[in-house]
């Protein structure tokens, strides 16, 4: 009879007793990072008046969550399989829980801003922790059913954000409301960091591995971070910075960006740690999948940030109503993700293409509901369009990421994965960067015609769908010419 070797019987799987509790652990987190996205937009207004915030100020509170948390994703993913995806994940929630404190807190704009980078930092660690920790788990039938699950915390999470905010602005007031919808991270956080404790499983010492600074590639993440920086300053502040010097920052983001992808070329040429793999975009399904979502949600994160300050600030609506007018794509969007995962094996890019086409049909009919219906009951004539466009964003978003990391290898899945989630991040900083100088160079203009900032803003963010929707058209075209010349017989 043949005796199991040491290392084959460590590497067999021993399903964790607890493990849908620890799931549910890293759903609740996961949610309330997520929620973080979608919740704040419509507490723009009331941060303005609560604390004097300028429309720059608006812009990075929003845009600058969404780059801290995307340029922390790899990094972080790596010292969690390095170190422990538990410690990891209880320091990133203790940052996260005490930079939501301290954006409750701000007494000024800047303080706030500070701390929702922070917080952004904190996202960008649970983010990959979570996914990590269910691929620890989990195996076979039960990773799938618990990566639906967490798909659907995601959808989840998006749809209830906006209306979640307006009911604790409700609550605590115009003036003060907005800092409610930091502070309800605060127990929430508590709880799941003592569950954490108590459910996650901690990995053996004997498993970690040492870490060094080039385990994180930190001189790309800061080539990286200043690039990309220097790319939205000119746009955020441009209503502030007056003359155009500002529009030199452009250069600057050029040998930035440069700089960032001669290093990373090197690394990767003497084999050391990248924060961005460059040969994985030799994969024409990863690189175009990319630059689809890139653009995209430079694209559809707009349409909460422009749409809510619209409705607020341009109709009088009260907080908990402009959540209740940016529901419909919420919902459309929660509701079509889980169909969309299911057809995209049949439809490959085509399902995509299919879905960016409903989103800009979807906002080019909100900017015609404005038009038709101008004042207080663009919230009902927009409903639909927007409806129809969250219906289209399920077809996009999660179809996109299985058709990107289709033909990866298993083994770079991870850090796959990271660099996909990377680019969506900083296409939304970006996005929200481009729209949100749009909208408020418009406003600026005319200060009471807030409808028109609203409706250039939104074709502007149509236009960046639009270019997502044209690469995607391309690539299922080709893709189906492929298939036809190698039906062909030869």
């Amino acid at each position: 009879m043949a005796t199991q070797t040491p290392s084959a019987a460590t590497e067999e799987y021993q399903p964790d007793p607890k493990r849908w509790t620890a799931l549910a652990v890293c759903l609740v987190v996961g949610f309330m990072t997520l929620l973080d996205v979608s919740i704040v937009n419509v507490a723009l207004p009331s941060i303005e008046k609560g604390i004097g915030a300028s429309s720059a100020d608006l812009s990075w509170v929003v845009s600058g969550y969404a780059l801290a948390f995307g340029l922390f994703l790899v990094p972080a993913g790596r010292i969690g399989d390095a170190r422990g995806r538990k410690v990891t994940f209880i320091v990133g929630l203790v940052l996260f829980v005490a930079a939501s404190a301290a954006c409750g807190l701000a007494s000024g704009p800047l303080t706030l801003v500070i701390a929702r980078l922070i917080q952004g930092i904190a996202g960008g660690i649970l983010s990959p922790q979570v996914s990590g920790l269910i691929q620890q788990l989990f195996r076979g039938a039960e990773r799938a059913k618990a990566f639906g699950l967490f798909a659907a915390t995601i959808g989840i999470s998006t749809a209830v954000g906006p209306l979640l905010g307006g009911v604790l602005i409700q609550l605590g007031g115009e003036q003060h409301g907005w800092r409610y919808v930091f502070m309800v991270n605060v127990p929430i956080g508590v709880i799941a960091f003592v569950a954490a404790l108590k459910l996650l499983p901690s990995e053996p010492a004997a498993e970690r591995q040492p870490l060094r600074w080039s385990s994180f590639d930190p001189l790309g993440v800061v080539l990286l971070g200043l690039g990309v920086v220097a790319v939205m300053l000119p746009l955020v502040q441009e209503q502030q910075w007056k003359g155009s010097a500002k529009w030199l920052l452009l250069i600057v983001a050029a040998v930035f960006l440069a700089a960032f992808y001669f290093w990373e070329r090197r690394q990767g040429r003497r084999e050391q740690q990248q924060l961005v793999d460059l040969s994985l975009f030799r994969l024409r399904s990863y690189s175009l999948g990319c630059i689809i979502g890139l653009v995209y949600f430079a694209g559809f994160t707009t349409i909460f940030f422009i749409y809510t300050l619209y409705v607020q600030q341009g109709l009088g609506y009260s907080a908990l109503a402009a959540g209740l007018a940016v529901t419909p794509f919420a919902v459309g969007s929660a509701v079509s993700a889980r169909i969309g995962g299911a057809l995209v094996g049949r439809f490959g890019r085509s399902l995509v293409a299919a879905g960016l086409l409903m989103v800009v049909v979807g906002m080019l009919g909100a900017v015609v509901a404005s038009l038709i219906v101008p004042g207080h009951g663009v919230g009902w004539a927009a409903a639909f369009p927007l409806l129809i466009a969250g219906l289209g964003s399920g077809f996009v978003i999660s179809p996109n990421i299985t058709l990107t990391l289709d033909e990866v290898p298993v083994k770079r899945a991870g850090i796959a994965g990271g660099v996909l989630q990377t680019g969506q991040r900083i296409g939304s900083a970006a996005g929200i960067a481009l729209v949100g100088a749009v909208f408020f160079a418009r406003v600026a203009d005319n200060p009471r015609d807030w409808a028109s900032a609203f409706q250039v803003g939104l074709s502007v963010a149509a236009a960046l769908v639009t270019v997502g929707l044209i690469i995607a058209i391309v690539d299922a075209v080709t893709a189906r010419s492929k298939e036809s010349r190698e039906s062909v017989p030869a």
